[in-house]
This record gives structure tokens, sequence and C-alpha cells, in this order.
């Protein structure tokens, strides 16, 4: 191999986001393998001057004390004519074999690194996206078999199927589209990267970017609850004293989120001061509903709520919706009755956050 076709490789390397290294030792394997096909074998491995280009053959055998595979193997004495120290158990590598490759190894070495090659830049695309989960990505639409949608991602694509979007979702081909990049999973077809925009985590990232006080850490988000494509409750707290953390997330006339209510084309935010009482915190949870009382059962985790009767059906909400939002933010088993008929014992309406759905610090922790 010559100087210019090592620079050639290099160079071919960068254009594909491959560092040096890992192009020559590609270059390595791929010729090292096609030798090893031409001569039936599988000890012999090639090294190649990353200056010059001059390629060096070498065998490897190991050392045994009887000989039972040739050309793989060779007793204590033989290896010891190569290195002196040779022991049983020892991979003794000897240079035996000419550098000059004929035309038909040579091609099939090239044809070889190239599928390598590809293989380098895939798995590099893949890990560099690998560490993106959980960040937001944008894609371009590039097909759509019915709402499961393939998104150009410029190195990659990524899958956004129809369960990992709302109802409210509609795109077009060629439209650019914002999601949550959920993982990078193998499959029999290979690695394939899964987005959603459905994910609680979504609307969170959102925030993240519209509202730079939550990035910084001046305003954090407790918890989070979202039914996608209805509604979404989030609850947040300021770290700095003085700081309107519910101003800071609204933003001014509201135009933080509801840039992020146009990206989930129309779903309704509610934004909640965080307080560490529980009772309060429920209260508000419940919210746009007012709230005449509540009362706690922490052994049971459990929080019997008292609205007016004008309001039974806003605090429950349609199909039990802000009911079950705000169990699931404040991780409390939620029980509504109107001040009309006093709750008791299987009255009112209960509402019960399934096991592991809670999205929120626990409400009265710091």
């Amino acid at each position: 191999m010559s100087k210019e076709l090592v620079s050639a490789l290099v160079q071919l390397g960068a254009e594909r986001g491959i560092d040096r290294e890992s192009v020559l030792l590609a270059a390595e394997e791929a010729y090292g393998a096609a030798l090893n096909r031409k001569h039936g074998s599988s000890d012999i491995h090639v090294r190649l001057d990353p200056e010059s280009g001059a390629m060096r053959v070498f065998r490897a055998r190991r050392v045994v004390d009887e000989v039972l595979q040739q050309g793989a193997e060779w007793t204590v004495d033989d290896a010891r004519r190569t290195k002196a120290d040779a022991a049983v158990g020892d991979l003794v590598e000897t240079e035996e074999l000419s550098p000059e490759i004929g035309r038909i190894v040579a091609a099939q070495a090239r044809q070889t690194l190239q599928a390598r090659l590809v293989q380098i830049q895939r798995d590099s695309v893949m890990r560099s996206f690998a560490e993106k989960a959980g960040g937001i990505v944008t894609g371009v639409v590039a097909r759509a078999d019915r709402r499961n949608l393939v998104l150009d991602l410029g190195k990659a694509e990524g899958y956004l199927p129809a369960t990992e979007q709302s109802l409210l979702d509609t795109f077009r081909i060629g439209e650019n589209v914002r999601a949550l990049l959920l993982e990078v999973r193998t499959t029999v077809r290979g690695p394939e990267i899964m987005l959603s925009r459905t994910h609680k985590d979504f609307v969170r990232r959102l925030f993240e970017i519209e509202a730079p006080e939550i990035g910084e850490g001046s305003v954090e988000i407790v918890g989070l609850a979202r039914d996608p494509g209805s509604r979404t409750k989030v609850t947040v707290r300021s770290r700095v004293p003085g700081l309107d953390a519910v101003g800071a997330v609204i933003g001014q006339r509201g135009s933080r989120v509801q840039a992020i209510v146009e990206e989930l084309g129309g779903e309704k935010i509610d934004i909640i001061e965080h307080v560490d009482d529980a009772a309060e915190m429920i209260g508000r949870a419940l919210s746009p509903a007012p709230v005449s009382s509540v009362m706690i059962d922490e052994a049971t985790k459990t929080a019997r709520i008292i609205v007016p009767e004008r309001a039974l059906s806003l605090a429950i909400g349609r199909e039990g919706q802000n009911a079950r939002l705000a169990a699931r933010l404040t991780g409390y088993r939620i029980d509504i009755a109107s001040d009309a008929s006093p709750l008791h014992d299987g009255d009112g309406v209960v509402v019960t956050t399934a096991a592991g759905e809670s999205d929120a610090q626990p409400v009265g922790e710091a």
C-alpha cells in the first residue's frame, strides 16, 4: 500500500466523520481478512505504517506442548527460534509472508474496507444520537405510512409512530417536526431511532427551551402530568428569592406558554405554583375548579376533597380528566364530592393514581 493510498483512505474517513486511527485499523483488518481467505487460515494480521503506507504481514501461532493444528500452533523449541523466552500458551508472531498481494486479494480487501467504513460511520452516528436520548431533535418528514412517520434527521432517520403522536398532530411530507428522542434501539433491521411527541418529557424539554430560567436552574419543574392532545398540568417553583416562577414560565403576555401550546397543536396547559403543604397543593392541582376543603390521610395517601356543587363537574373534568391529572401530579388518591352531599365512604368520585404513574416529587417534600 502506498503513502498516497493511505492519504486517500484517511481523507475518505474524514469525509465520513471517521478518525485516522479507526480508518487505518479498518484497513489492517480488511487486508488481514483477505489474506486469511487466500491462505485458508485465521492467524494472519496486517500492520500499516501510518506515514509511508508500508504493509507488514504477520502470522501468529500459539505455543503448545504438542502441535495439533499445523500452521496455527508450534512447539516451544520452534517458537524459541523466533522468541527466546517463549513459553507454552504464548502467542508468537512471525513476519514470514510477503507483503505483496495480488489483484484479487486487493479487490477483496477494498470491498471489505468499504463495508467496514460504512459500518463504522453508522455506529458513530447512532452513538451520537444515543447520547441525545431524552432531548428534542428536529427532522423533516421524509415518508409517511398512514400516521407512522419517518423523519430525516440529517445523518440518520428517526421513526415517529402514530402511537407516539397526539390526535392533534398532523404533518405533511417535507414539514419540519420536533420530537423527543426516546432511545436508539437494536432491531433485526439494525439500529432504529425512536421518537415521541406524547411523552411527558417532550413538554418538559419544550419548557426548558422556551423558559431559560428552567435551564439555568432558577426555576424548577417539580411535577408534570399529561393527557397528550388534551391537557397538561405543570407545577413549578422558584429557586431564587423574589422570582415569580409561574410568570417566568408563562412569559410576557403568555408568549412562552403559547409557543408550547402551538407546538402541541392546541393542547391546554395549566401552570401551577408548587407549595410544600400537601392539602394546598392538591387544591391547586384541581384548578381551575375552586376547592372548599381538603382532608389528607397520609397512611393511605388519600385526599378527600369538597368542592362547591356548581364546580363538581369542573373539578372532575371530562371523563375524570382534571381529577386524574391532579392525582398523577400529586401522587395522592383523590376522592371528590360536592358540599351539597358531604363526603362519606362510598360517596363522591374516586380517582386513583395507577402504580408508577405519578410524575411529581411528593408534595410536602422540599
